[in-house]
């Protein structure tokens, strides 16, 4: 007989006291540290324990019994269900001051290099509406919330496009509305799932593998330009033909999509990097402007989701690298080319190195596309790119710039780059955390002299930050 799971104790009258990680807010009872989800600073609150370890435990509101005074009215009808925007009921204000903390706090307690006061944070000229792509999962099984299963609420139709739910992979929260995007593409998106509905196309089955509508992926771009992916699952040969029905009608319901593509995968997973897209309708690419140079964005290229805030990540970049005009800059996990193409002019050349190999080639055509002849891209793996014959190549670097996926940079490159040791590195991350374990191995040759977190994620706890480091012979502050 399986045994019976104890029952953890509510927590009564707990008083809310600071802004924690992964956008959790922090009270502490007695000696006991709780971490408590869609809370704010000053809630009281009673609190239902859900997991608990010797020092901390994880729980979540039961009843408020005050609200705090810095609480503001979330915009969206999914806050506290959708796992995405943590912090709609914090004021924006209060969002920032908890980023500058979270980023010095990270630097700071992993790292534990000398660090020089953190510049004040640069917020987003958007807080709503501030995204350039989102991606929306279908799913035959539906994520119902609590108060629908206790209403014992039924539907007849359990498919749903929305938003993985954290915990849950394999079911959907069907999104009605995002504030994250300019609202049309809340259109093409209900669009689409009504024809789906109204035709009865099957939606995905993550677990059976099976169902043929998987995945929607849309991008707008400051051009005006949009682009919508569909990922299909085909498993008869009817599949295309219907699928090609519901691409038609998307096509012809909303003229300003000028890049309608298509996919059929038939992996465990909905990564699409390694598999063909095809064109529907338009062109394979749109195009974004910043500061009067043009970029072309493909389905599997990389460009910071928010189209404002990136121009301001790069100028301090630029600005951190301190260029005069005659320096050689590595531009490392470039991506499309963004910030190799915007130092560019800055610098005597450019080295970008990536892994993607269409966003190296979106890489040159920016190039091309700006009139810009002294860069030079490669496709690979970092790792196994940057070698010491492949800085005998290209030049020795006077200024590094790098800007790694989430989980940082691997050693081995970190290592290639002390083995450079050019002048200065100016490191942009998506994660401070990882930024700051890089910073330990860094630090045997290099010294953080600034510091600017640049929030690009407005409701998220997620937040960008750039450091400049310089060589150990011969500093000179940043100002």
């Amino acid at each position: 007989m399986a045994r019976k799971r104890k029952e953890l104790p509510i927590l009564e009258n707990v008083t809310i006291t600071d802004v924690a990680a992964e956008g959790k807010s922090l009270a502490r009872v007695n000696d006991l540290v709780v971490f408590v989800p869609f809370a704010v600073p000053g809630d009281v609150v009673d609190l239902r324990i859900r997991k608990k370890k010797h020092s901390y435990c994880e729980a979540e509101v039961v009843r408020f019994i005050k609200y705090s005074k810095v609480r503001t009215e979330p915009m969206c009808q999914h806050f506290g269900v959708c796992g995405g925007c943590k912090w709609q009921n914090l004021p924006y204000e209060e969002q920032l001051r908890a980023k500058q903390q979270q980023v010095f706090d990270q630097l700071s307690r992993i790292s534990h290099v000398a660090l020089p006061e953190c510049l004040p944070i640069l917020g987003s000229e958007l807080t709503s509406e501030y995204r350039n792509k989102l991606e929306f999962g279908c799913s035959n099984k539906r994520w119902l919330t609590q108060e629908q299963v206790a209403s014992g609420e039924t539907f007849d139709n359990m498919n749903a496009i929305g938003f993985h739910i954290t915990g849950a992979f394999d079911k959907i929260l069907p999104i009605e509305k995002c504030w994250l995007m300019d609202d049309l593409h809340n259109q093409i998106r209900n669009e689409i799932r009504d024809y789906a509905f109204a035709q009865d196309l099957s939606f995905f089955d993550l677990r059976q593998q099976k169902g043929l509508l998987r995945d929607v992926m849309i991008r707008n771009s400051d051009t005006g330009e949009w682009m919508v992916l569909v990922q299909f699952h085909f498993e008869t040969e009817s599949d295309p033909q219907t699928a090609h029905a519901l691409l038609a009608h998307v096509g012809e319901r909303f003229p300003q999509i000028t890049s309608l593509l298509w996919v059929d995968n038939q992996k465990c997973n909905d990564t699409f990097g390694d598999l063909p897209v095809h064109v529907f309708k338009g062109n394979d690419h749109i195009f974004e402007v910043m500061e009067g140079l043009k970029f072309k964005v493909g389905p599997k290229s990389f460009y910071q989701t928010n189209t404002r805030q990136a121009y301001h990540l790069y100028d301090v970049a630029r600005r951190f690298a301190g260029l005069s005009g005659s320096e050689t800059v590595y531009d490392l996990y470039t991506g499309t080319g963004t910030i190799a193409n915007f130092v560019a002019r800055s610098a005597r050349k450019v080295v970008g190195v990536e892994y993607v190999p269409e966003a190296i080639e979106d890489a040159k055509v920016n190039s091309e596309l700006n009139g810009i002849h002294n860069t030079s891209f490669y496709a690979g793996d970092m790792k196994d790119i940057l070698t010491e014959e492949f800085i005998a190549e290209n030049g020795h670097p006077d200024v590094v710039i790098t800007d790694p996926p989430r989980a940082g940079m691997h050693a081995d490159v970190i290592e290639t780059i002390l083995r450079a040791a050019p002048g200065r590195i100016v490191y942009v991350s998506c994660n401070p955390a990882t930024q700051a374990r890089d910073l330990i191995a860094l630090d045997k040759g290099y010294r953080v002299t600034a510091i600017q977190p640049v929030d690009m994620f407005p409701h998220t706890p997620h937040v960008e930050n750039v450091v400049l480091l310089e060589r150990r012979n011969g500093l000179g502050e940043y100002s």
